[in-house]
């Protein structure tokens, strides 16, 4: 089985995304949120059939830990209750998701995070979802503020209530940012890359994991310029009197293939240890064109993978094993399935 551990629902029927408008509209007002829409199963089959499902098959894979699309999360927008609406909201339609088409996606979810709030909603919600949608896990924001940076580092005890109800619930996080507000930040090719390295870096500077040996953190588009930088870190590390990376961090932490060329893919697999590398495409995402060089889609990431100078089980960890050991309630949803 070929899991792709990072999907998310870029092609959200329009008057979803619809109603998000309104309902900032309706804030900046001082109005109450406008009633949801009705959305039919027709139109969400058709949305995910001719897009991620047709993808999919196309290119080989089994299955998506799909979730809402992270730069609409804009968790800067807004308030608390207008993101706690649209968290819920975009929820239930990964739920509906999941539920026509339970072979192929299973949800992961969006936490109802706001500049300067308490963890409370976010943990009411990680709750709801994992506990009553059957969700596997969820994205988690380090800098809900949009490109600015105001909410403390991820290994600052502010986080903690989180993370006591991660590993209670047994779920892991995927740290992805949602849009930036910021211009010096462009989304996807900077915000994006700039999260997935500092976050790695908070970590390697705090004692997060020996606080929560079991959590389970997984950094996205490869780790940013983590693997790039390899021997910076184990440096920095060193300087600051930590343990080893594969000590201090590594037990805990795991990166995505959403690496967009041959090239980073082979340093990837070469530079990180391949228990810690998960296979994901993001897609249909933040690359969606084909590579003039190649005559392929840029998130076709399986053709990456297939060419690495991988073992037949190193292959199969980064394709299934991995990603089923990082989120063991997907393991027992396919295991109670003979799968």
């Amino acid at each position: 089985m070929i899991i792709d551990c990072h999907g998310h629902y870029t092609t959200a029927p329009a008057q979803h995304n619809k109603w998000r408008e309104s309902q900032l509209a309706a804030y900046r007002e001082g109005q109450p949120s406008p009633a949801y829409p009705a959305i039919s199963d027709d139109e969400i089959r058709e949305s995910i059939e001719q897009n991620q499902l047709r993808l999919i098959r196309e290119r080989g894979a089994d299955m998506t830990i799909f979730s809402p699309r992270a730069s609409a999360m804009a968790h800067h927008e807004g308030d608390e209750r207008v993101s706690g609406e649209w968290a819920r909201a975009c929820n239930d339609l990964i739920a509906r998701v999941v539920g026509l088409f339970p072979e192929t996606f299973v949800g992961v979810c969006q936490l109802p995070q706001s500049p300067g709030a308490d963890l409370k909603s976010s943990i009411a919600e990680l709750e709801r979802c994992v506990l009553e949608l059957g969700f596997v896990g969820c994205n988690l924001n380090p800098d809900p503020s949009g490109g600015n940076w105001t909410s403390p580092p991820l290994t600052d005890r502010y986080w903690y209530p989180f993370y006591e109800k991660m590993v209670e619930l047994d779920v892991p996080a995927m740290v992805h940012v949602s849009s930036s507000c910021n211009p010096n930040f462009h989304a996807t090719g900077a915000h994006y890359i700039n999260a997935d390295t500092t976050a790695f870096m908070q970590f390697i500077q705090g004692d997060l994991f020996a606080d929560f040996p079991g959590l389970r953190l997984v950094i996205p588009h490869g780790g940013g310029a983590v693997p790039y930088h390899w021997g910076r870190y184990r440096g920095l590390a060193d300087m600051l009197g930590k343990p080893p990376l594969t000590e201090h961090v590594m037990r805990n932490v795991f990166f995505d293939t959403c690496v967009y060329h041959q090239p980073g893919i082979d340093l990837l697999l070469q530079v990180i240890d391949v228990g810690n590398v998960l296979f994901g495409s993001e897609m249909v995402g933040a690359v969606r064109g084909i590579d003039p060089e190649t005559g392929h889609y840029f998130d076709d990431t399986k053709r990456y993978v297939d060419a690495a100078d991988l073992a037949p089980d190193e292959v199969a960890r980064v394709y299934e094993a991995n990603a089923r050991r990082v989120y063991p309630r997907l393991d027992n949803a396919l295991r109670a399935r003979g799968q």
